[in-house]
């Protein structure tokens, strides 16, 4: 079992999401990094889409009561395993009774743990993603709570290895949006040509974003599909960036889509941070996409060479 004995912020289970449902209304929800989640699996010799969880903001502490290999990724929240410190991007060794307890950090918001064979969890429409707006999957549809525990299979140590995480950026990449025609300005215009800043009141649902300038508009669409990535413009002139958990239809103007590659970036963007975007095409975007693939690929291979190597 992984006994939660503080639960922080918010600790909740992640997959890769749940689809098919968008047209019942259904949230994607799901890891909002999935580079870190995969990498976190790899490590392990999980299937990529094994339930994680997602660690916010941090100030937390989990029991492992049962030996477990276990993998960190995401952003750096200044883990420890009882006294030792550790960095993100590794395999280590739990056992049973360490306590993993993560801090804080100014440059990071978001951290995965990942344990060898995966948590004993009930899937809800085929996946293991706690959709909290929704309350359902994961544990019981909700944040994990202090005396909450995971059961997993105990296992005997394997050796710590660590994985070249990708960096998090804050320059992101973006598809033009279809509504600027209804505006008086471009994508380039309302989007790219200025730093925006990172609001307070963002959350898995979305990111808002803010500046000194903001073009307010008065103009409406009928309600429409929008999916993770899609950038909205409210009335005010401050963009939304909708992240897994958002509503699956919206009225505001769509502006700019960003690329499925990039989207990453903003699980580590704290409130006060500062964001800028640059438009790409289509085909770049898909080469993104690949090369994230490739980098998973270099890995597992890197992981199968090294594991005959020692056998």
């Amino acid at each position: 079992m992984l006994e939660i004995i503080k639960p922080g912020v918010q600790v909740c289970i992640q997959d890769l999401g749940r689809y098919g449902y968008r047209h019942l209304g259904v949230s994607q929800s799901g890891a909002l990094d999935p580079m870190a989640m995969k990498i976190a699996n790899t490590l392990l010799g999980n299937p990529l889409d094994t339930a994680v969880l997602e660690i916010t903001v941090g100030l937390c502490q989990l029991r492992f009561n049962q030996a477990t290999n276990f993998a960190l990724t995401g952003g750096d929240l200044n883990a420890r395993l009882d006294d030792c410190a550790l960095t993100p991007g590794w395999r280590y060794f739990a056992k049973s009774g360490q306590v993993l307890s993560f801090a804080s950090s100014p440059s990071a918001i978001r951290a995965y743990i990942s344990v060898e064979g995966g948590f004993n969890l009930h899937p809800v429409m085929g996946s293991d993603s706690t959709d909290l707006q929704a309350g359902f999957g994961g544990l019981e549809g909700k944040a994990l709570s202090a005396a909450d525990q995971l059961s997993y299979k105990a296992c005997s140590e394997k050796q710590s290895i660590g994985a070249l995480q990708p960096p998090y950026l804050n320059q992101i990449r973006v598809l033009p949006g279809p509504h600027c025609k209804h505006l008086s300005q471009s994508t380039e215009q309302l989007l790219c040509s200025q730093q925006w800043q990172v609001s307070a009141d963002s959350n898995r649902m979305g990111v808002r974003l803010s500046n000194s300038a903001p073009a307010s508009h008065q103009v409406t669409i009928n309600s429409q599909a929008v999916l993770p990535g899609t950038i909205q413009l409210p009335p005010n002139g401050a963009p939304i960036v909708l992240l897994n958990d958002c509503q699956t239809t919206g009225g505001y103007p769509m502006i700019a889509q960003v690329i499925s590659a990039d989207l990453r970036h903003f699980a580590q963007l704290a409130a006060g941070a500062q964001v800028s975007f640059s438009l790409t095409t289509q085909s770049k975007a898909r080469q993104e996409t690949q090369k994230q693939q490739n980098h998973l690929n270099q890995l597992r291979i890197a992981l199968t060479h090294r594991d005959r190597s020692f056998s």
